[in-house]
């Protein structure tokens, strides 16, 4: 249960609006920030399938000049992969208390 409010706390603030229209210098930096998250899940075997459909949605939108939606797909797209870094780190050694002694 104390595992899911870090995984909260990461997901709400990656969804809290911009204050301003996002252009897209914005998107590419959003985007190259949680690419490179994502490639470190990855390395760590843990990367979950609905960050990179989201990085897609994120591609997607760009693609179409929606640079709003595209931001914050990556920023989304960041959380999820901030996320699944968290569960691959702190569920390493996790098995261990699980085992019987």
């Amino acid at each position: 249960m104390k595992r899911s409010l870090p995984l909260a706390m990461l997901l709400a603030l990656s969804l809290a609006p911009a204050a301003r229209a996002a252009n897209e210098a914005d998107y590419k930096a959003a985007y190259a920030t949680a690419e490179a998250a994502s490639k470190e899940a990855a390395g760590l075997r843990n990367q979950w399938t609905t960050t990179v459909a989201t990085l897609a949605a994120a591609r997607k939108a760009a693609d179409g000049g929606d640079f709003d939606r595209a931001t914050a797909s990556a920023r989304e797209a960041e959380a999820l992969a901030k996320a699944s870094i968290f569960q691959a780190t702190t569920e390493k050694d996790a098995w261990k208390a699980m085992e019987i002694r």
